[in-house]
């Protein structure tokens, strides 16, 4: 599988940011977790690229899903 850069901008509480990681977890997906929570500048981030406070957001090769969304992350990935 090539390499992609897989970011997760999540906070500790939200339990869809759990399951986003545990799916990538379980498929092998190498991914970068932003705690918005406590990071100012990933909060930031998060927000310049899709205009919300939504967590989870992911983004992938740039692309950004918002939310967990299983079937659209597969297809995202490959997988």
């Amino acid at each position: 599988m090539s390499a992609r850069e897989v970011k997760v901008y999540s906070t500790p509480t939200c339990p869809w940011c759990r399951k986003v990681k545990q799916f990538f977890e379980d498929n092998g997906i190498e991914y970068k977790d932003f705690n918005v929570a406590e990071d100012s500048a990933a909060r930031e981030e998060m927000i310049n690229k899709c205009k919300q406070l939504a967590v989870p957001t992911i983004c992938i090769d740039g692309e950004v899903i918002v939310g967990f969304n299983e079937a659209q992350l597969k297809e995202k990935l490959g997988l």
